[in-house]
């Protein structure tokens, strides 16, 4: 049997430019993983990397008429369309090269597999969650298909049933890598599934299912021999931990980052995680650095411990202003997870949060200023917040998909400085998509560019909060106020 592993090409939408990734981070390694699996049982398998490797469909296709797979699998990740090219591109040939079964994979299908089995009848099913086990069970087993961890047709109407998950991730075979994984200069690698967290606006742990450990991770020794086994392969030699949460619960989640920080500075690499606000700690931030971290996500999210609470972070804002004095003291300017604009915010909430951003130095530089004076919650399905929404009767699904949501905010005032900020903001990034790698080099005369239209950006946000305050802006002076705004950055960038 042959199997093909589809990363599809992805589409790129001006407005929704600075929008969170509609597929965590830690799904880039799903196709990967399954890879490692069907090759470590002796299942012929090729991926085919449409999205890194800037495939369009003529040469997927032909991939795929060279293999002609009795298995399709498709990471399949909503990008904020309706995927109508993906899913004639999957009708045709499925029927052309006689393709045995076509399943999906992914966040995307695991909460919307009623809406992407109803739309491309040549889908035959689609995988729930992690698919590891059920991918395995599928290939193994065919033509019989499997019960669970799995949404397929029946009789009577689509059937979903989650699988089992991977406890024991040591288990797991190394994932494979294709060429496009090697392609940008970093090394992607997963050393634990899962968080101990419970942020309503996150679904990562309604993906994995009700499992009683939420937080997964690897051993330190499993981690390093899979960086040894990569390192043998490449030159490259910075990675990048996907995992939602680098560090596990309590004193074992700081005694086993220790023990990987050891075992990390005898590789003599660069590397970057991602974490909680509420995990950085002096000791184990000191040994990381040491060991060759570089880069660090942490998501504050807010400024005001009301919102933190109403977002369910389990952090407060005396976390977020530690988190941030312990990773500078070592060097590290982090980036940071910030969501200005939630449903219910307040225009004091926005005040607070100004306050917050400029008492801790977050507003100095325009790639940072860009992403958290304008944020708003993105509501996707599979989080509490879509469900809580619902169930108050505020949701607006999105005419694209059922996966895909927003909200009214409950302050008018509010929703309008929260446009206003969308609309300069995409003017912004609309530049920046073109100058991001001259910045990075720091190159002086885009760099004075930037310094001006970061001051320009954080006063207007003052000021129209300030204006706000005393009075309502109509829509004719929201429009002009943009438009003076988005001309001003047109002078600068000139």
């Amino acid at each position: 049997m042959n199997v093909i592993l589809l990363e599809h090409p992805r589409s790129y939408g001006e407005d929704r430019c600075n929008d969170i990734a509609n597929a965590p981070l830690s799904a880039c390694l799903n196709t990967g993983y399954i890879g490692g699996m069907l090759a470590a049982n002796n299942v012929e398998v090729t991926i085919v990397d449409g999205y890194l490797e800037k495939l369009d469909y003529p040469a997927i296709e032909a991939e795929i008429a060279k293999i002609r797979p009795t298995v399709l699998g498709i990471h399949l990740v909503y990008h904020w369309e309706d995927n109508k090219t993906l899913y004639q591109f999957i009708e045709r040939i499925k029927a052309t090269y006689g393709i045995a079964y076509v399943c999906v994979y992914g966040f995307y299908p695991t909460f919307a597999y009623e809406e992407i089995l109803n739309r491309c009848p040549a889908i035959d099913a689609a995988l729930l969650g992690e698919t590891e086990l059920i991918f395995l069970k599928l290939v193994e087993d065919f033509p019989t298909v499997p019960d669970a961890g799995i949404a397929k047709r029946t009789a009577n109407g689509i059937v979903a049933t989650r699988g089992e998950v991977v406890m024991d991730v040591d288990s797991l075979p190394f994932p494979l890598r294709s060429k496009g994984s090697y392609s940008f200069g970093e090394v992607n690698i997963s050393g634990s599934r899962g968080c101990y967290g419970g942020c309503t606006f996150c679904y990562i742990n309604p993906y994995y299912g009700d499992i009683k450990r939420k937080w997964r991770g690897r051993s330190p020794e499993n981690i390093i021999a899979e960086i040894d086994a990569v390192m043998k392969e490449t030159d490259i030699r910075y990675f990048y931990f996907m995992d939602p949460n680098f560090y596990g619960p309590g004193q074992a989640g700081k005694d086993r980052v220790l023990k990987l920080a050891s075992l990390l500075k005898e590789r003599h690499i660069n590397f970057g995680i991602e974490a909680r606000a509420n995990d950085i700690e002096d000791e184990t931030i000191q040994v990381l650095v040491d060991a060759g971290l570089k880069h660090i996500l942490i998501g504050l999210e807010s400024g005001r411990d009301e919102a933190l609470k109403r977002l369910n972070k389990l952090t407060t804002v005396a976390d977020n202003e530690q988190a941030l004095q312990i990773l500078r003291k070592h060097g590290i300017e982090p980036s940071v997870g910030f969501i200005m604009f939630e449903p219910d915010s307040t225009l004091e909430d926005l005040k607070v949060n100004y306050d917050f951003l400029k008492r801790n130095a977050l507003l100095d530089k325009l790639e940072i200023s860009v992403n958290v004076l304008y944020h708003h919650m993105i509501i996707l399905q599979g989080s509490s917040s879509y469900k809580a929404l619902q169930e108050q009767g505020r949701l607006n699904i999105s005419k694209h998909s059922t996966y895909e949501a927003d909200t009214d905010y409950l302050n008018p005032k509010v929703a309008m400085l929260a446009g206003m900020l969308r609309d300069m903001t995409n003017h912004i990034f609309s530049y920046m998509k073109d100058t991001w790698e001259l910045s990075f080099k720091k190159d002086p005369v885009i760099m004075e560019k930037y310094r001006l239209i970061n001051n320009l950006l954080v006063q207007s946000f003052e000021d129209y909060l300030n204006l706000l305050k005393n009075e309502a802006i109509t829509v004719e002076k929201r429009n002009k106020y943009v438009s003076i705004f988005n001309a001003t950055v047109d002078g600068i960038m000139a």
